[in-house]
């Protein structure tokens, strides 16, 4: 982000734009907003109160700090309603909290559970989550987020304890693995049928030592949640779980079980009061729900995108250069991992991570 706020500084493409920055307010976010203001944005910034689907997590200090600063912080029900006018030029989502909307040259989405809001838009949409970069985020910052909300929580005590992680894309993987190095005995659930997906890491996890067991398989998942101590849902899909899971989840009454998707992933049957941080994302209980290092880039490439959109239309004798969801141009992905490997504190951890 610093040096996107370097360049843009001197470039400025965002000015004279009305912006809307939907990403999770937090601390880290605050880096984000610096960095669009300087490439001279009318920085506007949303936050969800789930009117679409989940409410998005928020740090209300933080929330009131951006307010006090003079930036606009509007809800997507103060748009539906007609509160705040939809005549945005560009807007950086999360989560499809702002997909309804008609923003003059488009969106940017920063996660995988927003796409489907996307799917029949109208409107060119980049995806963040789509390439490279955004693993860093997920598969390194996001299990690392999960354990220091358990440690926070008082659980310190992970060695030969045992790990059930729903979902084997790059959170769930990124969980799992961090479970493996604190010396947990893992096991993953996940559709075996999916394993050979561009966006499954079972063989990774494999790899590992990680046990992997389908979602369908009812004895041998019975199995794993009733000896286990641990259970972290990380599928970003709305009640997931199969009710004998669920029944195998509420049998165990020593579990420890957190969410780590948007949705609500276990569904009516398991209470609020039973999920850590009731059912909201652990890490974002958090003041740094994943630490900046790890983040820093996902946030450039968010922000890196919509100014690659605006170039895009341009070349395009400023009409849509392509409609619905598209993949992050590759130049872009390897300048910003090229730059977060060289001058970043975690280029090793990338390095070990690609391979």
């Amino acid at each position: 982000m610093s040096l996107l706020a370097d360049l843009w500084t001197e470039m400025r493409p965002f000015a004279g734009l009305k912006v809307l920055a939907a990403t999770p307010i937090f601390r880290n976010t605050l880096v984000q907003y610096r960095t669009l203001m300087a490439g001279g944005a009318e920085l506007w910034v949303g936050r969800s109160l789930g009117t679409l689907g989940a409410a998005m997590p928020c740090d209300l200090k933080i929330v009131e700090l951006v307010r006090q600063s003079g930036i606009p912080v509007i809800s997507d029900e103060d748009v539906r309603s007609g509160k705040v006018a939809d005549d945005f030029d560009l807007i950086l989502d999360c989560a499809g909290q702002f997909a309804f909307c008609h923003p003059r040259v488009g969106f940017v989405e920063l996660t995988r559970s927003g796409v489907q809001f996307y799917e029949k838009s109208e409107h060119p949409v980049y995806v963040a989550d789509s390439g490279i970069v955004k693993r860093i985020e997920t598969v390194l910052g996001t299990g690392d987020g999960c354990f220091r909300g358990l440690e926070k929580l008082g659980y310190k005590d992970f060695e030969d304890r045992k790990l059930v992680v729903f979902g084997s894309g790059k959170v769930g993987c990124g969980i799992a693995l961090q479970g493996v190095r604190r010396g947990m005995e893992v096991c993953t659930v996940t559709n075996t049928k999916l394993c050979n997906s561009s966006t499954d890491f079972s063989a990774v996890l494999t790899n590992n030592g990680v046990r992997i067991v389908d979602y369908l398989d009812d004895p041998a998942l019975t199995e794993a949640i009733a000896g286990a101590d641990f259970l972290v849902t990380a599928t970003g899909v709305k009640h997931a779980l199969t009710k004998p899971a669920v029944s195998a989840i509420l049998a165990n009454e020593h579990l420890v079980i957190a969410n780590m998707g948007v949705e609500d992933e276990f569904g009516e049957m398991v209470p609020q009061s039973r999920v850590l941080n009731e059912k909201a994302p652990l890490n974002f209980m958090l003041e740094e729900p994943t630490h900046l290092k790890y983040i820093d880039a996902s946030l450039a490439l968010h922000a890196a995108l919509g100014e690659c959109l605006l170039n895009d239309t341009a070349e395009n004798n400023g009409n849509a250069p392509f409609k619905g969801p598209n993949n992050p141009p590759d130049e872009i992905e390897q300048k910003i991992l090229m730059t977060t490997i060289q001058n970043g504190f975690i280029g090793q951890e990338i390095c070990d991570m690609m391979h």
